[in-house]
């Protein structure tokens, strides 16, 4: 049975991602070099709430799953780079799939 919690985390991050990347190299381009602020806005907004939302999705993990200090500040700065979501999210697929493994290995 999927993890409903983890599974929701991570597709919020790479939403948060996602919008991260199109704040800086669609909107604040397009605000600095056609002077028109209105995308950065809009992205601006949709970032703030997405931000909000993988930080919850994030405490909400840590503490379902006893994440370790070191993997929770990993997922924390995440969050403030620009493709970090997309690398943590790596990360963590790879940790399920190996635990998926251990699983099906001790059930033989």
């Amino acid at each position: 049975m999927p993890d409903k919690t983890l599974n929701r985390f991570r597709k919020v991050a790479i939403w948060e991602g996602t919008s991260f990347l199109v704040l800086l190299l669609v909107a604040m381009p397009i605000k600095y070099g056609l002077g028109n602020p209105w995308p950065v806005k809009v992205a601006g907004w949709a970032h703030g709430i997405l931000f909000v939302a993988y930080v919850l999705f994030l405490f909400q993990a840590i503490t379902e799953y006893s994440w370790s200090f070191k993997k929770s500040l990993l997922g924390f700065i995440a969050s403030l780079l620009p493709f970090g979501p997309f690398i943590f999210d790596r990360k963590l697929e790879r940790e399920s799939t190996a635990a998926n493994l251990v699983d099906a290995t001790l059930k033989e």
